[in-house]
């Protein structure tokens, strides 16, 4: 019955992971381009994926159901279509600054609108599903260090694969997404702790849902989707920093697949329980 109201509320799984590659790629765009060497083709490369998935988060959103089955989370639509919106501009002008990186500009105007437009799908989404403030602020937060996570994770990836076709470019750019990666990782460890001592989002006993009927999620949750990545993105500053560069991204790949996991272990367990973790 757990994972049967996991699986009854996927839409709104898919919208979590679609937006946070989106959201996610496009925060790592912005930091390669202003902080690192990183490549016009990476930066390119990275932004153009940002914008298609959020083209794919906004086909997602407008397919999700008008109800969360068997959930105590209860959508409001009036925050529908603002969210659409929102993800419709941020995959626009993701696709504009795709034509600026490619052709080697900054552009910090258009970069910011982006990004604004992005955290405006997210805040709209925390208020529309978090029941409005304050008890959206958790959500949101919740939904930011995803979004973090899943596109930082998977641009990390894509970066990894650059140094195999441009060996002269510096170590810099890699090790310095994967210690934001592994702080991103180390602060959602920390949230969980955090929901988990205060019954965060149903309001439930303290450590309570470590020990009920949705304990075996919380734990993959915990183990699969915060402990492991933890220490796999540790394993992938130390090879980048000595320039094992194919360990680290075969590091990153494995990265990949756990956050994500995590990612929807977090969006099932929300959506289908009404639980932080």
């Amino acid at each position: 019955m757990v994972a049967q109201q996991i699986g009854q509320n996927l839409a709104y799984i898919n919208w979590v992971v679609l937006t946070g590659l989106a959201v996610g790629c496009f925060a790592v765009v912005l930091v390669g381009r202003f902080r690192t060497q990183a490549t016009k083709g990476f930066l390119a490369f990275s932004s153009f994926c940002a914008a298609g998935f959020g083209f794919l988060a906004y086909l997602s959103d407008t397919a999700l159901p008008a109800t969360t089955a068997g959930s105590p989370i209860t959508p409001d639509p009036a925050f529908d279509q603002p969210r659409q919106l929102a993800l419709a501009a941020f995959s626009l002008l993701a696709l504009a600054y795709t034509v600026v990186l490619a052709r080697g500009g900054r552009a910090p105007v258009l970069a910011g609108l982006t990004i604004a437009a992005a955290a405006g799908a997210v805040l709209v989404g925390s208020l529309g599903w978090g029941g409005g403030l304050p008890w959206a602020i958790p959500l949101l937060v919740q939904l930011v260090v995803l979004a973090l996570a899943t596109g930082g994770v998977f641009a990390a990836m894509i970066l990894g694969h650059w140094y195999l076709v441009t060996p002269r470019l510096p170590e810099e750019p890699l090790v310095l997404l994967a210690r934001l990666l592994f702080a991103v990782v180390a602060l959602q460890l920390v949230l969980f702790v955090a929901w988990m001592a205060t019954g965060a989002g149903v309001d439930a006993g303290p450590f309570a849902p470590l020990v009920g009927p949705w304990a075996l999620f919380v734990w993959l949750r915990l183990l699969i989707g915060l402990v492991f990545p933890l220490v796999v993105s540790w394993a992938a500053i130390q090879t980048a920093r000595t320039r094992s560069m194919e360990s680290a991204t075969g590091l990153l790949y494995i990265d990949v697949g756990a956050i994500a996991a995590g990612t929807i272990l977090a969006a099932g367990l929300y959506f289908g329980a009404g639980l932080l973790v």
